[in-house]
């Protein structure tokens, strides 16, 4: 089998332009953004040899790029059974399923498998309706994805509005208000939040702030779903993020990381008794990919190497260390950040503009480090390295973040 030469990197956006999106082939040229040809561990290459830190990827990157065990499973499965349609039963889904519920809180024991964190966000809103739920409570900077189920529970007007009008009634409280969460509750309510925001700018909310809201839901007979989909697996420092207050709720979802870095996959992962409407009918919600054997199989490897690896307590470990570097490091500019904050392995700086936080991305870029800015907080820069970061990369970060933050600083005198 030949190899294909590389495309130059003007030829790539030049593809950009005219067949992918002309919007995002504009952004690349505006931050200079490299065209990454192959990645491995924390790092990113292109095709001319240049290599940058990865400290972003979305909270996908929990394990790095190309765990092996995961990438070697998934190619075992190639071999024999890749994708598969709805109706052909096979074992990897049965073991991938019972996998991720042996991991989950107890309680949570039937596990849907979707293709991505929106659409496992639309299979448990579909979920609660089938349950009689047909008013949803969401938070203000809340993300749960953009189709349109998911749209109508993520709390930024800027990608609602344009799609209005979404499926409703959605009522939309303040992050970290328990008391207003429960001011709109009935029994005809399902509740759907995040452990800690992650789009909305690493928001974390007060001690309680779950446990609360999980009584306020039992009270009124309400559901509860908590998006896991970046906190989960343990990036937070905990399995999952729910785990520090002891809270079970009705469902919870995963993806991101899910995948071991290899695979795109979501899942929700419920009680038998919010289940019951997909166990009496399971053609109601169906999915032709859902599920599929390479999927499944990298679900298995990705839940077994976080329970191995013990990725909670990597996180634990490396959380002290980020958040000391991130404010010894960002000493030059501090009087442009509002704040530092973060659990585990995943922190946001909020700068006092989003400008601001925008030229500081950049300047980390042009020192070959990659980090994401947050959709719903465009003033946060957010950092989501592997629990794998040892002495090497975390000295290569702060070297990095002290000098974009001493290049902005001279801008701003």
């Amino acid at each position: 089998m030949t190899t294909e030469p590389r495309m130059s990197r003007a030829d790539v956006l030049g593809l950009y332009r005219r067949h992918v999106n002309s919007g995002l082939a504009r952004l690349a040229d505006l931050m200079a953004a490299p065209v990454i040809a192959r990645a491995k561990g924390d790092h990113l290459h292109t095709a001319d040899g240049r290599r940058l830190l990865n400290c972003g990827g979305f909270s996908v990157f929990l394990l790095g790029h190309g765990y092996p065990p995961v990438v070697e499973a998934v190619r075992a499965q190639l071999a024999d059974l890749a994708i598969t349609g709805p109706l052909v039963f096979h074992e990897e889904l049965a073991r991938a399923c019972r996998a991720l519920a042996d991991a989950a809180p107890d309680g949570l024991e039937y596990v849907y498998l979707a293709n991505s964190g929106a659409e496992a966000c639309e299979t448990a809103l579909k979920l609660a309706r089938l349950n009689g739920r047909n008013h949803v409570v969401s938070t203000r900077g809340g993300f749960h994805g953009k189709t349109l189920g998911a749209l109508s529970v993520t709390g930024r007007d800027t990608f609602r509005r344009p799609c209005e009008p979404l499926p409703g009634p959605v009522d939309f409280v303040p992050y970290g208000d328990a008391a207003a969460l429960a001011a709109r509750l009935t029994e005809r309510s399902a509740v759907i939040v995040e452990p800690v925001q992650g789009e909305g700018g690493v928001r974390i909310p007060p001690p309680g702030y779950l446990r609360d809201i999980a009584r306020a839901c039992r009270r009124a007979g309400a559901l509860l779903i908590i998006d896991e989909v970046q906190t989960g697996l343990g990036r937070t420092g905990e399995l999952w993020a729910v785990e520090a207050e002891g809270v079970v709720p009705d469902m919870l979802l995963s993806g991101k990381a899910l995948g071991g870095g290899v695979i795109p996959v979501g899942a929700v992962v419920a009680t038998g008794e919010v289940f019951a409407p997909l166990n009496r009918d399971p053609f109601l919600h169906t999915s032709t990919y859902g599920g599929n054997p390479l999927a499944a199989v990298a679900v298995r490897h990705t839940v077994e190497a976080v329970l191995r690896e013990d990725a909670p307590g990597r996180a634990r470990k490396l959380e002290g260390r980020l958040r000391e570097l991130l404010h010894t490091r960002l000493a030059g500019c501090r009087h442009l950040v509002s704040e530092v904050r973060g659990r585990g392995v995943l922190f946001g700086v909020e700068f006092i503009s989003e400008s601001l936080a925008g030229e500081f991305v950049l300047e980390l870029l042009e020192r070959d480090v990659v980090v994401c800015p947050t959709a719903n907080s465009l003033g946060t820069v957010r950092f989501t390295p592997s629990v794998f970061y040892g002495d090497d990369e975390l000295s290569w970060l702060g070297t990095a973040v002290a000098g974009a933050a001493a290049a902005v600083a001279r801008r701003h005198l």
